[in-house]
Parts: structure tokens; sequence; C-alpha cells
């Protein structure tokens, strides 16, 4: 299988989980609590944050702009969309706010100007979210950044995920399983899609989880998840569309240390007696015993 490196962290089989936390637009257009976002995945553990990008009136019809939705920034659609994004000083200042904290930062670009926007930063990987893995031009100018990437594979077929590993190549390629529901109920998780992937494909394969809860996306390690990701937010309670998938910072940092624990405990497979056995060994063993 092949391996991928992401800002200096080997993705792979065997390697330790890189945790990425994702912010998204949970900052709810407050740079201020981007932030304090990024300070609370540092202190937390976390190897990075990532961001979402969109140039809105090119994601966006002006229809879809137009229609009515009520939130903190207006009563129209577009007011929402404009209100939650994030210009060059904004990031500019996210690029400082990571470096100092030293911890990782990339963002889901949903359309040929963010990539070319986040790219100007140079990030160590790019994300692809998983309404974009159909299309395919928006792929192939992913893959001219020459950066890694990771391809989510939520709410897609086998088919159509052959089709966008068809487009990108698997170099420096990461697929991301995840269920593109908000929360999304344990019964759909299907995690044992994970090792599936990864042997279809023969690319390290990471989970993107949208739950409720962290048991499930520690299971995802155990089924061999190279990439875990999830939602971060300062309060599930916030404003916001995706806080109630999102774990707060308390919650982060007990994953975190389930995750490192699971992977410690995983070995490397090959069955030995260990020094801490042997007094137990020299005093219990039965040998030879017939009934």
């Amino acid at each position: 299988m092949r391996s991928v490196t992401i800002g200096g962290h080997r993705i792979g089989a065997g390697e330790p989980a890189l945790v990425v936390a994702e912010i998204g637009i949970n900052h709810n257009g407050s740079l201020e609590a981007a932030t304090r976002l990024i300070a609370a995945a540092a202190a937390a553990g976390c190897h990075a944050v990532k961001f979402q990008k969109r140039t809105v009136d090119q994601v966006y019809t002006a229809a879809e702009l137009a229609q009515p939705r009520d939130s903190p920034f207006g009563a129209t659609n577009g007011d929402l969309k404009r209100g939650l994004e994030f210009g060059w000083s904004e990031y500019s200042h996210i690029n400082r706010a990571c470096r100092d904290h030293g911890i990782l930062w990339f963002a889901s670009c949903w359309d040929e100007d963010s990539v070319d926007f986040i790219d100007r930063f140079s990030p160590p990987c790019l994300k692809i979210a998983s309404p974009l893995l159909t299309d395919h031009g928006l792929l192939r100018h992913y893959r001219r950044t020459g950066r890694p990437l990771l391809l989510s594979t939520g709410m897609s077929t086998l088919e159509e995920i052959d089709a966008a590993v068809a487009v990108l190549g698997t170099e420096d390629l990461v697929l991301m399983h995840c269920t593109s529901s908000y929360p999304s109920s344990v019964d759909e998780l299907n995690l044992r899609a994970i090792p599936r992937l990864a042997e279809r494909y023969g690319v390290p394969v990471g989970y993107s989880g949208h739950e409720v809860g962290l048991t499930t996306t520690v299971a995802a390690a155990v089924l061999g998840a190279a990439v875990i990701e999830r939602h971060l937010t300062l309060d599930r309670a916030m404003w916001g569309s995706d806080q109630a998938a999102s774990v707060e910072p308390a919650g982060f940092t007990r994953l975190v240390r389930y995750l490192t624990a699971v992977h410690r405990a995983m070995g490397d497979g090959i069955k030995r007696v260990y020094d801490s056995e042997l007094p137990a060994r020299n005093k219990l063993r039965r040998i030879n015993v017939d009934r």
C-alpha cells in the first residue's frame, strides 16, 4: 500500500493516525472564534485544523443566494454564505496563529479560485469535500497543485469513487470514509468500509466522522483509519449547522488520548511473551498436564 507524507507526518499502515480538527464554518464568521478554536485544537494534541473556502458567487447561483434564510448575518442565503467567508487578511492571521501554536492547517476548497487562494499559503495538503467528488474538472485543478490530497467519499457509490480515483491517480492520495449526514446515525457509519476501501484502491484511508460521541471514531482507528477528522466547536449549543455534529475541546482532548492509546495497543501483530509476563508464567504455567 502507498504511504503519504503530510507536513512531516507519514500516513499509512502501522503509523499513528493524523488527527485533524475540522473548524470548517464553526467560527461563525468570527476571527476571534477561529483563533480560539485553533488554540483549543493545539492544546488537545491535534496535528492539524481544517477550514472551508468558497468563492460564494461561483459556488451558488444568484437564485440560491436570494433564497430567504434567517441567520445572524441577514435574511437571505447569500447573507449567510458571505458572512461565513474569510478573506486574505483573516487567513493570513490564521496562518500566523497556526504557526505560533505549532499546528498544521489546510482547507476544503469548493471551486478553482478557492483552490488557488488557499494554495498561496503553501498548505501541507488540500481536502476535497464529498459533494465535489464527481466534479472531475475541479479534481484535475486540485491535482495540478501538486499537493497531497484528501478525498472525502460521503454520499458516493463505489463507481463514483472509482471514477474520481481514475482522474486523480493514487499518488499522494488519501481517501476519507464518511457518512454525509449531520449528525450521522451510528447504524449508518459502516466502519467496515475503511479496510475494504484501502484494499480496493491501495491507498491510505481515513475517517471523517459526523456522529455524536467518540467511541465509534476510536473504532475507526482500530480498523486502520490513517487520518481521523472530527468537527471541533467551542460549544455544541452555538448557532450553526455543523455544531451539533461537532466535538467540544474537552472531548477532543479525550479523543486524542484514546487514539494514542489505541496506536500503542495495536502493536505489530507478532505473538510474543513479554518480560512482564515471565513471573506469572514461571509461577502458574502448567506443562503437559494430562487429565
